[in-house]
């Protein structure tokens, strides 16, 4: 039986911190999801080498016995491995001075992971057992308007006929993750429930662009107050409040709202800023005395110019 090399599993290296290793498993996991690929038993034997690799590097302890069995493979292939006879306490000793090889069960593992640990591992005299296994971690997604990634808001999920509260905090983030823990699949042996992991996606909105705190409109403002100077209203998500526009205010100068922008996660009180771009609307529907008075202007303003020429 050939080794089996679960770094090549997760497409990492062996050097790969925790963060590497649990980031490379959701990857995949995701990807080769059975609820994404229905009827294909390819992407179902991907999916538990996937969880079978996790199990094994996730965990430090049984990380540190793999690597230790890797560089010791052939010699514990030669001296027997897999026959019913085989020592490994006598085998894992003389590699380790003793130990327990520690390993829990979660879901189905390969023969090679049979072969080697078994279902629970092995205790100091050579018979199997049966260790606590956390139970399987499930992945959700959720769609948010920008209102409420705002001002936060409190979901009801429906998971195993059991209904959950998830609180999620103001200023959350497209693509951000939140954890349930302990509320995903039924852990076995005493084992501890699996965490759900739930993406949040955050729709496009018709006023504002968002990146990272900060937010971007514009901000219509009548020809007359761009020239003369005056108030705008302005539309934020704290509501509709009055700017100060400063005379010959040109078309598409930026204006700085500071702290109305979003929240920022997890802390209170830290708003972003809110960019308002100036957006200078001509007046419609002129009455004939208007027309006039533009018309007085415009003749004002071409006798200036011949002036001062």
């Amino acid at each position: 039986m050939n080794f089996r090399d679960y770094y090549k599993v997760l497409g990492i290296d062996k050097t790969a911190s925790a963060d590497e290793i649990k980031k490379a498993y959701r990857k995949l996991a995701v990807k080769y999801h059975p609820d994404k690929n229905p009827d294909n038993k390819q992407a179902e034997e991907k999916f538990k080498e996937i969880n079978e690799a996790n199990d094994v590097l996730g965990n430090p302890e049984k990380r540190k016995k793999y690597d230790e069995l890797g560089e010791n493979w052939k010699q514990y292939e030669q001296q027997g491995a897999g026959k019913e006879d085989f020592d490994w306490a006598k085998w894992q000793h003389a590699q380790n001075q003793g130990g327990d090889a520690g390993f829990g069960n979660e879901g189905d593992f390969s023969d090679f992971f049979e072969t080697v640990f078994g279902r629970g591992g092995f205790n100091g005299s050579g018979g199997r057992k049966r260790g606590p296994a956390k139970g399987r971690d499930y992945e959700a997604e959720m769609s948010l308007s920008l209102e409420d990634a705002y001002k936060g808001i409190t979901s009801i999920l429906d998971v195993q006929e059991e209904r959950l509260q998830l609180k999620i905090k103001p200023g959350v983030k497209d693509k951000q993750v939140l954890r349930l823990k302990e509320k995903g699949g039924a852990g076995s042996n005493g084992g501890a429930r699996g965490d759900i992991y739930i993406t949040l996606h955050i729709a496009p909105h018709p006023h504002y662009e968002r990146k990272e705190n900060d937010l971007y409109c514009d901000a219509p403002v009548e020809l007359y107050t761009a020239i003369l100077g005056g108030k705008a209203v302005v539309h934020t998500l704290k509501g509709n409040i009055k700017i100060d526009i400063p005379a010959a205010t040109d078309n598409g100068k930026v204006l700085r709202l500071k702290g109305m922008g979003m929240p920022v996660f997890g802390k209170e009180n830290e708003y972003g800023d809110l960019y308002a771009k100036v957006k200078i609307m001509l007046p419609t529907q002129l009455s004939p005395q208007e027309i006039e008075l533009f018309t007085q202007l415009s003749t004002l303003k071409n006798t200036r110019h011949v002036n001062t020429i």
